[in-house]
């Protein structure tokens, strides 16, 4: 799900989104310096000297003293409460978002709460993206064991492999149970105070949880998180009609089961499925599998994930009514065309998967109080998740983080936009940018993506008025993905070629979902093509297919310092021989009395060149 924020990182100047405040897009310039970025690094931080000049029609940006909270930070524990509010901040959701929110909120010295109606951890932890992976690592190693070829490439027997469905699902449960304890035991070991019950906003600055507790707070955080979205006409029993809660309880293996929805959850459990025995088949409501992806992607994945195993699929087509298997009749599934909603066909299979998404938990949060109306349940923000009211101004003091927002519905996104949230609350201005965060698809092999699509970096390019590059690398010429057996796989990258910005990335291969982070991390802080290609990368290692990727790009600038007026130099002998070649006659060698006062001021310099002779000889003795 793509961020509705759309950022030029080689500009410097952004528009804001027209949310009814107010203004039509306003363009603002900004320091040179800024960088939109993920999580921690604050972008830029508002002061007299510094804070931007907005005509009165505008959106008007708290200055750096209004962020401050009413009460000065306690270097004990938690912090002190201002004398007018019971806490600094009240965060409603112990999910991950609200996790990672709150332990940055005790950093910055604010005396934190934090509200949970069910169990810390929410869905990511319970129900979601842990307890699945767990599913997966059991699926990934079933699937290398049951590959004979595979395994005999590697000179091993391996004699029939098996599980046990109860131990498997014993995994799953206990690495749950595991995480959630260790994200409680954080927060109580810093003093976030965790209170139990259902939260809701009682007016501005106060919150009721449970049955009759109201507390205040200096600012508040909704991080409610979402549910499993399942589509009209279809009913959920829980056994053989079920949704990603149920499925991660692993209570039964179907020999067929339909999985509605070709997205991340469901690509993930149809690895799961086959892996252990069954037969799947997709229904997808679009033309083609897996649209959220990058089209070649999806066309890779498709020739490995999904048409050597035991699956097929309808597209273009809605589930328009799933009934339950019951007294002995199986799951029956009525299909409908996508487009004309003439019937197409029935399905009677072993179980169904609703996989079609999730929805955004908000009811009963007493957004009413605050005059606060939803999008499609979602609660509207502005990018630094402030809420919008029904009147498309700011409400005060309340934040709403997450997928409860739709800006993008990752864990990791979630726990970025709280800590955002912090950093404002706390004396610095962040803008969090969406396109920097990376995501991933932990399937066999595994796919990664962040930013753009190529078709999404032309569209912009067309409307902006720039050319779109793309470069591609294999890891079949990779040295570790082929010591692996590991060879099938791509990476991707959408770039600028007039001046080296990352517009997207996106791979398919071994450890996919590791391999992403360099490339978010490079959009993240506006690290171009030119600068990032002259990074030095371990070899034999699965990072040398990002760092063929970055050589592989055209780029028409050259490479560029960002040391301030420090030239860059390299550390052997090689510049001044360049030097020399280039006619620079006069350069005289320094004699030992220059170099020893240069090692004397220099320290740093002269043990780097020690480090660098050292390896130079183990090199040579060893290679």
């Amino acid at each position: 799900m793509q961020s509705a924020m759309a950022l030029s990182f080689s500009q410097t100047s952004f528009t804001r989104p027209n949310h009814g405040l107010g203004s039509t897009g306003s363009v603002f310039s900004t320091p040179r310096s800024l960088r939109f970025c993920g999580l921690r690094r604050e972008a830029f931080s508002f002061s007299p000297s510094n804070q931007l000049a907005l005509n009165s029609d505008r959106i008007q940006f708290p200055s750096r003293k209004s962020f401050q909270v009413s009460a000065s930070a306690s270097s004990n524990g938690n912090g002190a409460p201002p004398k007018s509010f019971d806490y600094d901040l009240i965060i409603i959701g112990a999910g991950v978002g609200g996790h990672g929110a709150a332990l940055h909120a005790v950093e910055k010295g604010l005396k934190t709460a934090i509200i949970e109606g069910d169990v810390v951890g929410g869905t990511c932890v319970n129900r979601g993206c842990v307890p699945s992976k767990a599913l997966l690592a059991v699926s990934g190693r079933m699937r290398e064991l049951q590959n004979e070829h595979h395994m005999k490439s590697f000179g091993l027997q391996v004699s029939a492999a098996g599980y046990d469905r109860q131990g498997v699902a014993d995994h799953a449960n206990n690495l749950a149970t595991k995480i959630r304890n260790n994200l409680t035991n954080s927060m109580k070991a810093l003093g976030v105070d965790i209170l139990t019950g259902f939260g809701s906003v009682l007016g501005p600055q106060k919150v009721k949880y449970g049955k009759d507790n109201i507390i205040t707070a200096k600012d508040i955080i909704i991080a409610t998180g979402s549910v499993p979205f399942v589509p009209k006409g279809i009913e959920v029993d829980g056994k053989t009609v079920i949704t990603s809660d149920h499925a991660l309880k692993l209570e039964s293996i179907p020999e067929w089961i339909a999985i509605v929805g070709s997205g991340y959850i469901g690509l993930e459990f149809s690895d799961v499925y086959t892996a252990l025995g069954s037969e799947v088949t997709f229904i997808e409501a679009l033309d083609q599998l897996m649209p959220g992806f990058d089209p070649e992607i999806s066309k890779l994945a498709q020739r490995v994930l999904i048409n050597p195993r035991k699956i097929d699929y309808h597209t273009g087509v809605f589930a328009s009514k799933i009934t339950p298997a019951k007294d002995g009749k199986p799951v029956l599934i009525e299909l409908i065309d996508a487009k004309t909603k003439e019937p197409k066909d029935t399905l009677e299979v072993d179980a169904a998967l609703i996989a079609t998404g999730r929805a955004p938990f908000t009811n009963g949060l007493g957004l009413e109080n605050v005059n606060v109306v939803t999008q499609r349940g979602f609660i509207p923000v502005d990018e630094r998740m402030r809420v919008i009211d029904g009147n498309g101004t700011l409400v005060p003091n309340l934040y709403c983080i997450g997928d409860a927002n739709g800006k993008l519905m990752l864990a990791h996104a979630a726990s970025a936009q709280g800590i955002s949230v912090v950093e404002q609350v706390s004396g610095r201005d962040h803008v969090l940018n969406h396109l920097s965060i990376p995501a991933a698809c932990f399937t066999h092999p595994e796919i990664s993506m962040v930013g753009l699509t190529e078709p999404q970096a032309k569209e912009k390019g067309e409307k902006e008025g720039f050319k779109v590059s793309v470069a591609k690398t294999s890891f079949k010429a990779n040295t570790k993905a082929l010591a692996e057996n590991e060879g099938e796989g791509i990476a991707k990258m959408i770039y600028r070629p007039d001046n080296g910005e990352i517009l997207g990335v996106h791979i398919f291969g071994l450890h996919a979902a590791d391999l992403i982070h360099e490339a978010s991390n490079a959009i993240a802080l506006g690290t171009r093509i030119q600068d990032i290609k002259l990074a030095v990368h371990a070899h034999p290692t699965l990072s040398e297919v990002l760092d063929e990727l970055f050589k592989a790009a055209k780029v028409e600038s050259h490479a560029t310092t960002r040391t301030g007026d420090a030239k860059i130099k390299l550390n052997t002998n090689q510049e001044d021989r360049r030097g020399r070649r280039r006619g620079d006659d006069e350069k005289q060698q320094p004699s030992l009395s220059e170099d020893l006062k240069d090692i004397s001021t220099k320290p740093s310099s002269f043990f780097e060149n020690i480090y660098v002779g050292v390896l130079s000889l183990l090199s040579r003795i060893f290679v």
